[in-house]
This record gives structure tokens, sequence and C-alpha cells, in this order.
């Protein structure tokens, strides 16, 4: 596949998995609605994949997993999908960022609108840039030290099991669905911010991205450059969406790179940029977006194998805490 055809397979990808994400929504919405008014007399069926929306739920029940407490029976989902997004962030860079992520996907759709409507983006000076980048890090650095260091066994124990925990999904549902004041302010900032700046959220603020793409950084595949074969035209670093200057690299091996491709599909002479393992064996373009699907479904296909999917939090316990 040329590498031109990969944004158009990779928006159609975002749109689907958008599309599936907006589903699981409204069922759990459903879901919650239906439990609420009729009780143990519900049939709805809780969807298990919303436990994706819940990474720190993720991360609590990875690492009472690694401290021999076995995973996160509550959410196991929560645990399943934030392992395949990690791993698969390992193997194919943060392309979990580009390809699948909700957020990500309304934030490109918003500066992608925004620069159709108003011919420009900004950027924010070089040394502002910089230090916001660094809030998402100090973010991530808080989270895994309050989880994974400062936790024993014994309290994420506690805390997988508590009550807040358990409806932990309803609580982010309600939180979207009846916002403060000055959290409607901050969400819809952030939406305006995202028609002028290219992904602020994304780049600034998101504690996940930060640590993917740190992970990424251990796993030697990488946007590679053809010295040889490359005219400097430039147009690499001015499309990345990341501000990358990928004209002047060999190899991006920068955290910030998402793998989107934009770089390589926008390239038009000789070839000179592709995706390489180890900068030697070329990664064709079908071949790494079939990779991020099958790996991204492939964890979920392991989890329901693996009877680590389906929560243990009954109907009951749901009647119960609803009507707290």
């Amino acid at each position: 596949m040329p590498a031109r055809y990969m944004q158009p397979l990779r928006i159609l990808i975002q749109c689907c998995f958008l599309g599936f994400i907006i589903w699981l929504g409204l069922r759990f919405y459903q879901f919650v609605q239906a439990v609420s008014s009729t009780g143990l007399e519900s049939r709805a069926v809780r969807p298990d994949g919303i436990d994706g929306f819940l990474p720190i739920s993720g991360l609590a029940g990875t690492v009472s997993w690694l401290k021999g407490g076995g995973i996160n029976y509550v959410h196991p989902a929560a645990v399943i999908i934030f392992m395949t997004v990690v791993l698969v962030s390992l193997l194919l860079r943060r392309s979990f960022c580009s390809w699948i992520c909700p957020v990500a996907v309304i934030s490109e759709c918003s500066w992608k609108g925004g620069f159709s409507l108003l011919r420009r983006i900004w950027r924010l000076p070089a040394w502002l840039d910089a230090a916001l980048r660094g809030l998402k890090y100090l973010l991530m650095a808080f989270f895994i030290y309050f989880i994974a260091v400062a936790m024993s066994s014994d309290a994420l124990s506690s805390f997988i099991q508590s009550d807040y925990h358990m409806i932990s999904d309803v609580r982010l549902m309600n939180f979207f669905l009846h916002m403060s004041p000055l959290a409607l302010g901050i969400v819809l900032a952030l939406v305006a911010l995202s028609v002028v700046l290219r992904n602020p959220f994304c780049r600034y603020l998101c504690p996940y991205g930060a640590l993917l793409g740190l992970v990424a950084m251990f796993f030697p595949m990488r946007v590679t450059r053809n010295s040889e074969r490359c005219v400097s035209c430039g147009v690499c670093s001015q499309v990345c969406p990341t501000y990358i200057d990928v004209m002047h690299l060999t190899s991006v091996a920068s955290p910030e790179c998402i793998a989107c491709w934009r770089c390589i599909s926008h390239c038009r002479f000789n070839g000179a940029l592709s995706m390489r393992f180890t900068r030697r064996f070329a990664v064709p373009g079908f071949v790494f977006a079939a990779l991020v699907v099958l790996l991204f479904l492939g964890g979920t296909v392991i989890g329901k194998l693996s009877g680590h999917w389906h929560s243990s939090v009954s109907l009951e316990e749901y009647v119960r805490l609803l009507g707290k």
C-alpha cells in the first residue's frame, strides 16, 4: 500500500473505533438507567468494554497483580485494556494515541477544522511549550508514585474492593453528564484551544500519553530518514502534529512521536522516510495498520478467553450502590 493512502486508512480506523466507543457508552448509559429505575428486575447487561475509560483502575489492577494480588476482579477489563495499550505502545510506538484514542480523534478533528476555517494553526513559544509539556510527566509521576510506590498491596486491595471503585464507571459517566460550572468551563476551554492549537490536551496534560511515549522509546521501531534520498524540503517537519523536526533527524526516537504516519505519507521524494525496525527492516503501512488493530483487539480476546474480562460486581451490588 502506497504511503499516501495511510492517512485515509488511519482516519477510517479512528472513525470505526470512535463509533464503537460511542455505542459502548450508550449501552452503559442504558444499563445504568435500567438498573436505577427497575432495580433487580432489570435485564440490561453491562458492557465490560466500558472499563477502557478507567485507566487509573487499570493501573491499580496491574500494580496489584504485579505485587501478587491477582487481577483486579472488580474491573478486570480495565487491567486487560491497560496492559494491551502499553504493549501496543511498546511494539508500535504511541499508535494508540493516533489510531484509537477517542480524545485524540476529537482533538485532531478540531485542529484540522480550525485550520480549514482560519488557515493557520498557532504554536506556543518554545520555552512555554517545553514547560507545559512537562505537566503531563508530572501527572504521570504522581499517579505512578501514589499507586505503585506509596500504596501497599493491602491498600491496593482495599481500594479495588471499595464501594467507590466498584461504581467508578458510573461516577465517571455522571461527571460528564452533570458537570459543575468549573469542570464545564475547563472542558470548553480545552475544546476551544484544540481549534487553534494542535492536540493541547494530549500534548500538555495527558499522563496516559506520557507513559506510553516513554514505553515506546524501548523498542527499535521508528520513523527513519534516508539522508541520501532526502531533499530537505521540510514538509515532514511541517505536517508533524507534535512538532518533531523530522527533517534533521536520522531516526525519530522522541516520546512525542504518535506513529500517525503523517510525515511518511507527505514525503513525496524518493521514499526518504519510512517506518523501520532496527533501521534495517521497512514495515509496510498496511502491516503496521493491521498490527495496531489486531494487537488491540487481541488483548480483548485473550482477556475473555482467560476469564479476566467480566466484572464481578453483581446486579444486586449495583442496585445497592446506586441507591445510596
